[in-house]
Order: C-alpha cells, then sequence, then structure tokens
C-alpha cells in the first residue's frame, strides 16, 4: 500500500516512513542505534511502526543531519540544548530560535555525517556562519529597499 493512500494519522511500516522520508530504511535504523529518542513501536518479529509524532522527529532529525551539516554527536548535542519539542517542531518547519540556539562549537560540527546527501561545504566547516552571513545581507537588502521606496 502506498503511504499516500494512508491517513495521516496511520502507523507506517519502515519502508513507508523510508519512502516517505526520501531515505534508506537501513539509516532510519541505524538513527536508532545513535538516537534513543527515535523509539517506533516494535511488534512480534520484530517489525517497527512508526507514529506519525516518531515521523516529525525523524523529519527533525533528518533536517539537522543533511540540511543544517549537524554530525550524529552534534544533533545529539542539540537534543540535550534544546529537547525533543525543538527537534520535532524542526519536521515540520515551525522552528525558530535565536541564531545563538542554531550556534554549535568547531568541536561539535565535525565532517558532515556520513549519511549526508554529497554537497559543496567550506572545507573548515564554516557553512552555518556563512548562512548567518547571508541572511544577515537579506535582511539588511529588504530593509534598504523598504526605506528607499517612497
Amino acid at each position: 500500500m502506498s503511504v499516500t493512500k494512508k491517513s495521516a494519522d496511520a502507523f507506517r511500516t519502515i519502508s513507508e516512513a523510508a519512502e516517505e522520508l526520501e531515505i534508506p530504511a537501513h539509516v532510519l535504523r541505524f538513527w536508532e542505534s545513535k538516537f534513543a529518542q527515535i523509539s517506533p513501536l516494535k511488534r512480534a518479529g520484530g517489525r517497527r511502526f512508526y507514529r506519525p509524532q516518531d515521523l516529525q522527529l525523524l523529519r527533525g532529525v533528518k533536517r539537522l543531519l543533511y540540511e543544517d551539516g549537524y554530525t550524529i554527536k552534534g544533533a545529539r548535542k542539540y537534543f540535550k540544548d534544546h529537547g525533543v519539542a525543538a527537534v520535532m517542531s524542526m519536521g515540520v518547519g515551525e522552528a525558530v530560535q535565536p541564531r545563538d540556539a542554531l550556534a554549535i562549537d568547531a568541536a561539535d560540527r565535525e565532517t558532515p555525517a556520513a549519511t549526508a546527501p554529497a554537497r559543496p561545504r567550506p572545507a573548515d566547516g564554516s557553512q552555518r556562519q556563512l548562512d548567518d552571513i547571508l541572511a544577515d545581507l537579506e535582511n539588511a537588502r529588504a530593509k534598504l529597499k523598504a526605506a528607499l521606496e517612497p
């Protein structure tokens, strides 16, 4: 049965969850071993069933690792510092946090996670800083544009 035919509140098997998140099922199993917060229901024979809140949490983890460039170690620290609710809110795109809360030490940044898709990154791991500078420049540009319009 395709994921699209299920109710939003329905449980998902690991293959359905993997399809919905667009990542391989083995990555979900790996994340379960690295993040205690990820704990799908397990039925007879060890079959995993993911609740809607599990999928939301997985989307948040995916964002931390794939989009924000955190390592497993850095993502664990993020969980510790901000809690599960903050990661879950990232899974639905509602995370609006101060820049300081998103900043992590270079020691926690390490290299992009091995499961993350390959994409160009600065050699020194300063992608987060570059994204912040770009956001600041775009905000300044918008303010200048608004000030110059009659």
